[in-house]
């Protein structure tokens, strides 16, 4: 069983005390920390590393939907579930690229479903769970990366590249070969020296190569999951690039 860590943040006690007592009734879920504002929640993050965060929109210090920004660039797969009772911030959630937005007072039924969902996508990200396969159209490149980064410089043939994405609030590659580089490039500075044909933006935390597409699958509500061959890493996509996606495929 994957032990899933989560963090609450919501100014209200009473209710960090209900979602707390909802996350002890699904196994394998452990709550690791509280916080009672979005700073804090985003200081927590930085060191427990959570795989699930529950946040409330309005907070003091920083509102639940900066928060989620801020998480996302720590950690992109991370899981966002707002937990609050407004609903007008429902378009604000899509683009933060949140897996549920439950409004207050919801039923004890639905954060379970939630969690559970959860842990399938969590599961399913480290490899314990298969998803179906999909054909995909091959698409050959050709050419080298030459890449700056901490240690000094790399050359890395394009082809090996799996994805790109913000991770620490930093760029990293990771490629066919099981390495991964640390840049100081932004993701956009690297989109512009990716080629097009090969390379796709799929979300503002991603950059995928098409000749590695495994599969895609549902995510939330508003976002899928692209798994990629021969790795556990995955990347989100939203549902736009989605629809992009299928257009470059036809």
């Amino acid at each position: 069983m994957t032990d899933i860590k989560v963090l609450i943040a919501d100014d209200d006690e009473g209710m960090r005390l209900v979602l707390r007592k909802l996350v002890s009734r699904v196994e394998g879920f452990t709550l690791c920390a509280e916080a009672s504002n979005g700073r804090e929640a985003v200081e927590l993050a930085e060191t427990i590393k959570p795989d699930v965060a529950f946040l409330d929109v309005e907070m003091p210090e920083m509102t639940g939907i900066e928060c989620a920004r801020s998480l996302q660039d720590m950690d992109p797969s991370m899981i966002v579930i707002f937990a609050t009772a407004h609903d007008a911030y429902m378009g604000d959630a899509f683009e933060v690229y949140a897996f549920d937005y439950m409004v207050k007072p919801f039923k004890v039924e639905r954060v379970i479903q939630t969690l559970e969902r959860a842990r399938q996508r969590i599961e399913q990200r480290k490899g314990r769970v298969s998803a179906p396969e999909v054909n995909r159209q091959e698409r050959s490149v050709s050419g080298r990366l030459m890449l700056h980064h901490r240690n000094g410089v790399s050359f890395i043939d394009l082809k090996d590249i799996l994805l790109v994405q913000r991770e620490e609030r930093s760029t990293v590659l990771y490629t066919t070969r099981d390495e991964r580089y640390v840049t100081g490039d932004s993701l956009a500075e690297m989109e512009e020296r990716l080629p097009k044909e090969s390379f796709f933006r799929c979300h503002k935390s991603y950059i995928i190569n098409l000749n590695h597409i495994k599969d895609i699958t549902p995510y939330g509500r508003w976002t899928y999951v692209v798994r990629l061959e021969g790795t556990r890493h995955d990347a989100l996509i939203t549902h736009e690039k989605y629809d992009e996606l299928e257009q470059m495929f036809r």
